[in-house]
């Protein structure tokens, strides 16, 4: 069997492999996409694409597209049943995209997916990867297709492959965390009536939490915790958490359900984002909550970075452990987001009338700061993220890099870039 050869193998065509995709299709660096799945998701799963994301896929040539096909949100407001605790404006945000916006997952896939296409790239669905094993060169790859086995031989392997991540096995990296202790169930769902116009919702109660967001086609996208969650919620399930945990003086009827389903949730951290020739990224390298909507955005935020240093290393301009920048840059904002959406949960889930009371003493006081409302939509947009989704370009060879100030030398040396170097952002 004669090997096929690539300069980069991604493993999984999910938002987070796809957007990899297009990164390296701009730069001119050829590479092979696969996906287990005979299809891309024809189910919604992430409904939400924040302010940073947006702008950081501009350079891709997809965000005019997302934002046309989306619906835009500007107020996240965290209630108790019927009493709002705090309501986020995120329309005054430093940002073109000074809002929320909903859109489901499968919608995303396919923008991305013709964006690929456009390119001239492709997507090999059906394609599973069964077996990594990497020397100093790069890495070997075993996958089949309709019981056939093949190998790739790739210098660079890329795991977009998901929280049970082969090559994240294959490259010795740990997982660390834990688990949440109750299920999450996400659905689509039909309603008689909006039960908070114009906004995405948190509901907090004794039963648990509740997340309503509207989505572009009328529908809305419910997420809640449930310590026995059926394996796939009917009406009278959602029904249910609506009439226990949603408003009181103005109920909702669940008129059908168009999607749902339950999982367990991580809230887990790869112990590294590179091991040789073997990277990773999206939920391959960091799991958590649904709370906050932040699973998918960073997860593209990832393969951005990820692309344009990539890119640099197999066109020459930059050395190929300057890769060890994007671990430096990644990890830190995956860090940031674990803890952002634990706090999240861990206030949507508190126990005991006290403690419930105190907690609802503290969001309506922090509603009132508008320093500290501002505070909470940047980190929930990932502005206040945005440093670490930009990397300065390298020295091109042949030009003459502009030298930077002390301040951005001494910031480039820190996070271990060659100096000097354009800066960027």
């Amino acid at each position: 069997m004669t090997p096929e050869s690539t300069p980069v193998l991604i493993v999984g065509a999910g938002p987070t492999g796809m957007a990899l995709s297009i990164a390296l299709l701009q730069r001119g660096v050829k590479h092979i996409l696969i996906d287990r799945l005979e299809q891309g998701q024809n189910t919604s799963r992430a409904g939400v694409i924040h302010a940073q994301t947006l702008e950081s896929l501009r350079p891709l040539g997809v965000s005019e597209q997302l934002v046309a096909l989306g619906l835009k949100q500007t107020t996240f407001s965290i209630r108790d049943r019927d009493r709002a605790l705090l309501r986020l404006p995120f329309d005054g945000l430093p940002t073109e995209h000074s809002y929320l916006l909903m859109l489901p997952q499968n919608v995303t896939e396919a923008v991305l997916a013709e964006r690929i296409a456009a390119l001239g790239g492709e997507v090999r669905r059906g394609v599973t990867a069964e077996h990594v094993e990497q020397d100093a060169q790069g890495a070997r790859v075993t996958v089949s297709r309709d019981g056939q086995q093949s190998i790739i031989r790739a210098d660079w392997v890329v795991g977009a492959d998901g929280a049970h991540s082969l090559v994240r096995r294959a490259a010795g990296v740990e997982l660390e965390g834990d688990t949440y202790p109750e299920s999450f169930v996400l659905a689509d769902v039909h309603l008689d009536r909006a039960p908070a116009p114009d906004e995405v919702s948190l509901y907090f109660s004794p039963a648990g939490m509740l997340v309503v967001a509207p989505l572009p086609d009328g529908s809305f996208r419910v997420v809640a915790t449930l310590e026995r969650a059926p394996e796939q919620p009917q009406a009278r399930d959602i029904q249910a958490l609506f009439d226990t945990r949603g408003p009181a003086g103005r109920r909702c009827r669940v008129l059908d359900v168009t999607w749902s389903s339950r999982f367990r949730v991580h809230h887990r951290l790869a112990s590294a984002y590179r091991a040789g020739r073997l990277l990773l990224m999206g939920d391959a390298a960091h799991v958590h909550s649904p709370a906050g909507g932040q699973g998918m955005n960073t997860g593209i935020i990832d393969a951005i970075v990820l692309g344009q240093l990539l890119g640099e290393v197999i066109n020459g301009e930059r050395r190929p452990e300057e890769l060890d920048l994007y671990e430096r840059k990644r990890r830190p904002a995956a860090a940031e987001v674990l803890q952002l959406s634990r706090r999240l949960t861990a206030l949507a889930t508190v126990q005991g009338t006290l403690q419930r009371r105190l907690r609802n003493a503290l969001l309506t006081l922090l509603g009132e700061l508008p320093f500290a409302r501002r505070r909470i939509a940047l980190g929930l947009s990932g502005l206040s993220r945005a440093a670490l989704a930009k990397v300065a370009e390298p020295a091109v060879h042949g030009s003459r890099p502009r030298v930077l100030p002390s301040s951005h030398r001494a910031a480039a040396a820190a996070a271990g870039t060659r100096e000097p170097a354009p800066h960027v952002g």
